[in-house]
């Protein structure tokens, strides 16, 4: 099986990410500009938004870093048809998705547990575009609007900030398709164990209005006026005290998190990831993510299951205006 070529991967998203700086007021923006796809990222695009944290965390001119989408939506998580390969192929090798191209590097055998844990493990580290905010220096906000699922709610969960539309959407498709997601520890600490764990076990989204009442939002505001309360909140944080000030108060909130159990998190939820193959259904109904049959493509198995609960349970608007 040919193995891709992960530095090409990064150069050809780098159309779906803008990043602009305001230098007068210390203010980066990073855009999501894949619109047609619902903002949703591929791996390049992680990558890529993992290398300008980075930067801005090095950077002089930035004090603050706002984060957003082009179009309707903030995101609808990681690509699936990309990941498609992955679940339909087992065994692949997955050097890309681990950040090496070296034809010297031989991958770990798809049987073995070292398959997905590799993988897994490599995701809970900052570098590989899951979790990065968290070893930001500087102030992160989201600007969420529309759907804010799967990889893009990681981004919610992990900044410092978050401004919401009223009609935005918050959740994670692989509640109903695997049953977890890298992030599950601190989505636990930042919705409260209560309320996260009403979305885990139903899979349903939850709306701005519930995520504020659960204290994971700091503003929410009618769409049209979204764009003008993240620059208040901006400014406001920009001109607040000096950058040394933000890092080492960033410092205190690191240490905070990590206390809270942060990273271990990160790390206990890639060992579960790692046991996905082990699962085994029960039912007929179930999307089957362990023998390769996605005949009718990943996101029709998603969408289909969706049919399967309430019509305001459902991840995706135009499901919602079906009936049962």
């Amino acid at each position: 099986m040919v193995e891709r070529d992960f530095e090409q991967m990064k150069k050809d998203a780098e159309p779906f990410i803008k990043f602009e700086k305001d230098v007068e007021n210390r203010i980066a923006y990073i855009t999501f500009d894949r619109p047609d796809e619902l903002n949703s990222t591929n791996l390049g695009m992680r990558q890529n938004y993992a290398d300008l944290i980075h930067k801005c965390n090095a950077d002089d001119d930035v004090k603050v870093v706002v984060i957003r989408g082009e179009g309707e939506h903030f995101g609808s998580g990681g690509d699936l048809p990309e990941q498609r390969d992955m679940l339909e192929n087992p065994g692949m090798p997955l050097l890309h998705e681990v950040s090496i191209n070296d034809d010297n590097v031989r991958y770990p055998p798809g049987d073995s547990y070292r398959y997905l844990a590799t993988l897994t493990d490599h995701y809970a580290k900052a570098s590989a575009g899951n979790r990065p905010l968290q070893e930001l220096k500087k102030v992160s906000i989201i600007e969420a609007k529309g759907y804010c699922y799967g990889w893009h709610f990681y981004q919610a969960g992990d900044a410092d900030l978050v401004v919401s539309s009223d009609d935005a959407l918050f959740g994670h498709p692989a509640f109903r398709y695997v049953g977890w997601g890298p992030r599950l520890w601190w989505w636990a600490e930042t919705m409260g164990l209560r309320k996260f764990s009403e979305m885990l076990f139903t899979g349903r989204p939850f709306t701005a209005e519930e995520m504020d009442e659960c204290g994971f939002l700091n503003s929410v505001v009618p769409r049209e006026d979204l764009e003008a309360e993240t620059l208040k909140y901006a400014l406001a944080c920009s001109r607040s005290r000096p950058t040394d000030t933000v890092a080492v108060q960033k410092t205190f909130l690191e240490l905070y998190k990590q206390h809270k159990g942060e990273y271990f998190g990160s790390v206990l939820t890639g060992f579960v990831e790692s046991m996905l193959p082990m699962m085994t259904n029960d039912r007929d109904n179930y999307p089957d993510l362990t023998e390769g049959t996605f005949g009718q493509g990943l996101n029709n198995v998603v969408k289909d299951n969706d049919m399967n609960f309430p019509p305001e349970w459902r991840l995706s608007r135009s499901g919602r205006k079906k009936k049962s």
